[in-house]
């Protein structure tokens, strides 16, 4: 009899599981259960009239290689587009500055692009050069990024150049936000070397010396594809399609009960027994499941950020912009709404025809209500005032979308990683050949999903006769 396991979820995380199922065991009878009419979950590429647009993740880091193998595996190799070099912002105190050559995540690693910023003052750089002689810092099991980066280099370089760039990336306050769930090697290599700053002057050696071993290599971060993210969906979804997996779509999953061999999936007018199960769904979603288990009690109390996509699409005419870059961030400190803004018609211009500009603006941080006390339009508002701070805008957009992400950010507090290494020890526990995994648990980037992805399958098939 053919073994079979149910997926429930379509989005990068259980199309690339259904992917590594039928590599490793082509045997398997393999379903993904989707609540929507579609597959990619937050992966979403509007195309229409020469755009190619964006309305939830915008790329991935290239530095991570699962999703590009995947992507060469499946036929898209001739598709990948690195993001054209160039010079990325922060605004703070009322002013873009670019961000100090050199730097990890706003961390400095040459002295003399750090010394030459003006968005650090003088006191500023003293105090971030005390790292030098710092001890590690002290933790037991974890400390909030807050906490070790003020420790390290002081308030103002956290708040000026760390913070917009790691805090946005969590969608939580980074004085709440675990070091240990999100940067544990910035930890890592304060220990081994002693110093924050020592540790990424190796790190970017050690990054330098991996790209002089693919000399022809693009120099970009970021990748995409030329037909955006979704042409990635769309081609892995007829691959795993073609490899014998079912999808079924606009069905929604009530309830996962256990018997002594199966589990069994309760849909609204039957129920289905299978062999194996894989959750890649939101715990918003998945703690229905288990609300009767205490041992996922964390998942009821775990917060999530709502954010937005707020694109804008110009005339080039009506666009004043100067800067010769990819977009910026924002410090907290500034009196914005929107967190962050992509000149997306400069980082990728492919997505964008003859003579527009494309501007792609983010909002949606922990505590603000901007999103639920206003409509569509007056969103598209805020953000055109904010945007004004930092370009001039003389017209009106020639479209404008509003793409909502409720809930969507799950907030890694401090302690989320034992918490949920103790989760995931009861469920291998306690509920054999069932596997729960997605961006509730660890890392939020694209490539990170498709590695929980494989590792939850390697552990499931461990189990599976």
């Amino acid at each position: 009899m053919m073994t079979e396991i149910a997926i429930i979820g379509a989005g990068i995380t259980g199309l690339t599981s259904a992917y590594y199922i039928k590599r490793q065991r082509p045997d398997i009878d393999v379903t993904i259960y989707e609540a929507t009419n579609r597959t990619g979950g937050k992966i979403q590429t509007y195309r229409k009239d020469g755009y190619t647009i964006e309305l939830g993740p915008e790329s991935y880091l290239g530095r991570k290689h699962i999703m590009t193998d995947v992507a060469k595996d499946i036929g898209l190799e001739s598709d990948l587009v690195t993001n054209q070099t160039g010079q990325s912002y922060i605004y703070a105190k009322n002013k873009l500055y670019p961000i100090p050559g050199g730097s990890i995540l706003g961390i400095p690693t040459s002295l003399k692009p750090f010394l030459q910023t003006k968005l650090i003052s003088p006191i500023g750089k003293l105090r971030a050069g005390l790292d030098y002689l710092k001890r590690p810092t002290q933790m037991e099991n974890d400390i909030s990024v807050g906490h070790f980066f003020r420790a390290r280099l002081g308030d103002e370089v956290l708040e000026n150049l760390i913070e917009p760039l790691m805090g946005g990336i969590y969608g939580t306050n980074i004085d709440d936000l675990s070091l240990m769930s999100t940067f544990p090697e910035f930890k890592q290599r304060e220990e081994q070397f002693g110093s924050l700053i020592k540790g990424m002057k190796y790190e970017k050696i050690q990054r330098q010396q991996q790209r002089q071993l693919y000399p022809g290599a693009p120099k970009g971060q970021f990748r995409q594809f030329k037909n955006g993210l979704s042409s990635f969906i769309e081609s892995l979804t007829k691959y795993v399609e073609h490899q014998g997996v079912k999808i079924v779509y606009n069905t929604r999953v009530n309830d996962i009960t256990q018997s002594q061999k199966h589990y069994h999936l309760h849909f609204t007018n039957q129920k289905i027994a299978f062999d194996g199960v894989l959750v890649t769904t939101p715990h918003q979603t998945f703690i229905k499941w288990f609300e009767n288990d205490p041992a996922f009690d964390y998942f009821k109390e775990m917060q999530s950020t709502s954010v937005a996509t707020v694109v804008l699409a110009f005339d080039e005419k009506d666009i004043e912009n100067t800067y010769d870059g990819t977009g910026f961030v924002i410090a907290r400190t500034s009196n914005t709404t929107i967190t962050a803004c992509t000149w997306t018609s400069k980082k990728w211009p492919f997505t964008t025809p003859e003579g527009k500009v494309l501007l792609r603006a983010y909002v949606g941080k922990p505590g603000d209500t901007t999103l639920d006390a206003h409509n569509d339009d007056e969103i598209v508002s805020i953000v055109r005032n904010d945007l004004n701070k930092m370009m001039n805008i003389n017209g009106d957009p020639e479209f404008s979308i509003v793409n909502r992400l409720p809930q969507s950010m799950p907030q890694y507090r401090v302690g989320h990683i034992d918490k949920v290494k103790d989760i995931q020890s009861h469920i291998i526990k306690n509920y054999p050949k069932l596997r729960i995994t997605g961006a509730s648990f660890e890392a939020v980037g694209l490539p990170d999903c498709i590695q929980q992805g494989k590792d939850a399958v390697e552990s499931l098939l461990n189990e599976i006769e």
